[in-house]
């Protein structure tokens, strides 16, 4: 059976994002009762809840959104579960290593935490798991094409290093995912899709995963654009 499951945080007002970012407002602009239609302007920071980094993020000569490989993040993808991490825990490379047949040139990669079940509590910012810098390394060398998490960031303490090492290698990273706990299998169609933000360092996104399809339907999927 095929199923089509979210993986997307909402967006609202006043949704929570890290102290130093843009802070969030969804403002009623116009009513049924003035021009017979509403709609809202809408504030917020490229990098709210369930979103996309370019490589633009963090080098000022890397690619923005309008310019990315929309293939990176449409595609099959492994599930990796790593809710036995808790609170600031590091997933280290030997923790990567124990799957080494995975992490093959052009693979999606999902890690499972659980750590979406914090938000929108402070500590979902502060205290949240991580992928550590040499685990980050690793990944670059393996050229893999997408890396998605259910944390807000890659790894706090360090942010430079591994953002550095992923968008530096022009890997995707998807940030912020959330119910991965309803995939049952190691494996989805996964598919992230930002905005077309010209110029833009980073996009939220429609995070999905279709469960269900035969690995020869995800490949003749993925292969078919």
């Amino acid at each position: 059976m095929k199923r089509l499951i979210d993986l997307s945080l909402d967006i609202y007002d006043r949704a929570p994002t890290f102290w130093p970012d843009p802070k969030t407002a969804l403002i009623p602009h116009l009513k049924i009762e003035n021009l017979k239609y509403n709609i809202t302007q809408l504030m917020m920071s490229t990098h709210l809840g369930t979103h996309l980094d370019a490589p633009f993020h963090f080098f000022d000569v890397g690619k923005t959104v309008e310019r990315l490989d929309l293939r990176k993040g449409f595609g099959p993808a492994w599930i990796f579960d790593f809710t036995a991490k808790k609170a600031k825990d590091v997933i280290t490379r030997e923790d990567l290593e124990k799957d080494a047949d995975k992490f093959v040139e052009g693979a999606r990669i999902i890690i499972r935490t659980g750590w979406d079940k914090v938000f929108p509590e402070a500590r979902y910012f502060t205290d949240c798991p991580g992928v550590g810098p040499r685990a980050c390394e690793y990944l670059a060398a393996r050229k893999i094409a997408c890396l998605a998490i259910d944390m807000p960031t890659v790894y706090g303490p360090d942010y430079v290093t591994v953002h550095h090492a992923l968008l530096g290698a022009e890997i995707l990273i998807v940030e912020g995912l959330a119910n991965l706990e309803k995939l049952k299998g190691d494996q989805v169609f996964f598919i992230a899709m930002p905005l077309r933000i010209k110029g833009g360092d980073g996009s939220p996104c429609r995070a999905v995963a279709i469960e269900g399809l035969s690995t020869e339907e995800m490949e003749i999927l993925s292969t078919s654009f």
